[in-house]
């Protein structure tokens, strides 16, 4: 049997593990929430874990850890900075067992830091962690200055921004920078292009990737986008927003702290009532990361389907094989990498509708009581589309090949090359051509040969695909 100890809180006795980190109120939280057996995610502890390091810099720079009621010397002081750094570094991942189904506030993980720092602090300090007369205690030193309604979101926004920042948009600008050397390689590689799954007007293989390269350009841009829409912090606000308990010059010193500490620019929240009661701005992030997830979907399937064959497939574009695609036909390979990215951008747009809707039936009065979740899905996403993007440009797009001669086959059978015509011979002129190719199986070069429709100059001119895919240019 698990040895225990018994801690005592205001409202009674509770028998936890003997030699956890954390206290009473964490574990009553276990108690309480046996719903997915999966705890808060190691970013969001990471998070509150620097949260609170950057809280006890700028409580000690005010003087409220070492000045007034129970103050801290500075062996004391260090020991907190440290057990901060230990919990933001990862060290303590396994003294963070409550439910992500939790109290709607976060409260029970953020008492859940308080204790684990707490009794860790003591301990570095050279104190007996198990006294209940704790010299470094979890809500008058650890929490000091603080509610739950302000740090927590705190940490979300800094989880998140953080995440965005280091893995996310890394991941895609190697997706952009492999597209755009694709595009580049690819500039004479002429293709038909298609809307509507149908035969168009010709095109280059490099355009369609340069367009690719945009799309990824511009996931960037909103990646970045979406960092801005968190860096208000709500920290300093306390419960309510007014900042009860808390120095007026504390939510601009934890804000200087936490972007010296991350490389993010979080500043103090304007207005600290609407900072606490509602989470819009991480609303505003994730419909961001919905658009990174449907332009990672949209390039996903564009290749899936270029690459599609190989023999009775499109099959411009090569894929490099990775494993057998089928349990039942010899041979069969599949793009794999390219599912996998749909699948994970159908999540992130599912957890958005689980963001949306947080945001607005949780926000009432001055909190808003949905945001462990909101936290849950939107590290989900930041992680999954992050993994996901780094995944495609490993081990698709760095790999693929064109297939130029799959390319100019499809381009001179294509009808489309007619619309070349129509300023030469006209719309309905032009469209009875491409019929009357498609019936007798001919070409419409061919069949314009042996029309005589134009002088041999005039019909190579209007039939120069090469010239069609640069139109500008002549």
């Amino acid at each position: 049997m698990t040895e225990v100890r018994v801690e005592r809180d205001s409202m009674g006795e509770v028998s936890l593990p003997k030699y956890a980190y954390y206290g009473a109120q964490t574990q009553r939280a276990v108690e309480n929430f046996p719903i997915s057996n999966r705890p808060i995610a190691p970013e969001l502890i990471h998070a509150l874990g620097l949260v609170k390091l950057c809280a006890a810099k700028a409580n000690a720079q005010l003087g409220r850890l070492t000045k007034g009621r129970a103050p801290l010397d500075q062996k004391e002081l260090d020991a907190l900075f440290a057990a901060c750094q230990e919990v933001a570094d990862g060290k303590l991942d396994k003294e963070f067992p409550i439910d992500v189904y939790q109290t709607g506030s976060g409260t029970s993980s953020n008492m859940n830091a308080n204790e684990v720092i707490s009794n860790r602090a003591l301990e570095l300090a050279g104190y007996d962690r198990f006294d209940m007369n704790k010299k470094i205690h979890p809500n008058d030193h650890v929490n000091c200055g603080q509610s739950t309604n302000d740090t927590f979101p705190t940490s979300i926004h800094v989880a998140v921004a953080v995440e965005i920042k280091n893995r996310l948009i890394p991941a895609l600008e190697k997706c952009r920078d492999i597209l755009k050397a694709k595009a580049e390689e690819w500039k004479d590689v002429i293709k038909i292009g298609r809307t509507h799954l149908a035969d168009a007007t010709p095109m280059t293989l490099g355009q369609e990737f340069g367009g690719f390269a945009r799309q990824f350009e511009l996931a960037v841009e909103r990646a970045n986008d979406a960092i801005k829409e968190i860096c208000e912090l709500p920290a300093g606000g306390t419960a309510v927003g007014s900042g009860i308990n808390c120095d007026p010059k504390y939510g601009e010193t934890i804000a200087k702290f936490l972007a010296e500490k991350t490389g993010v620019p979080f500043v103090e929240a304007k207005n600290h009532f609407e900072a606490n009661a509602q989470r819009d701005g991480l609303v505003a992030c994730h419909a961001l990361l919905k658009a990174v997830a449907s332009t990672m979907s949209n390039v996903a399937n564009n290749i899936r389907w270029l690459g599609s064959g190989p023999r009775c497939g499109y099959y411009e574009v090569i894929l490099k094989d990775l494993q057998p695609g089928s349990s039942i036909m010899p041979g069969k390979v599949n793009p794999v990498i390219c599912e996998s990215v749909m699948q994970l951008s159908a999540k992130v747009l599912g957890n958005d509708a689980t963001i949306g809707l947080a945001g607005v039936s949780g926000g009432q009065f001055q909190l808003n009581i949905l945001m462990p979740v909101m936290a849950d899905v939107a590290l989900d996403s930041v992680r999954i589309l992050a993994g996901g993007a780094q995944v495609f440009a490993d081990k698709c797009l760095e790999g693929l090949r064109a297939n130029p001669e799959k390319c100019a086959s499809a381009v001179e059978q294509s009808l489309s090359i007619v619309t070349g015509l129509n300023p030469y011979i006209g719309y309905e002129m032009a469209a009875k051509l491409a019929k009357e190719a498609f019936k007798t199986g001919k070409t419409i070069r061919q069949l314009c040969e042996e029309k005589e429709v134009l002088p041999k100059d005039q019909l190579a001119e209007g039939l120069d695909v090469v010239r069609m895919t640069r139109p500008l240019d002549h």
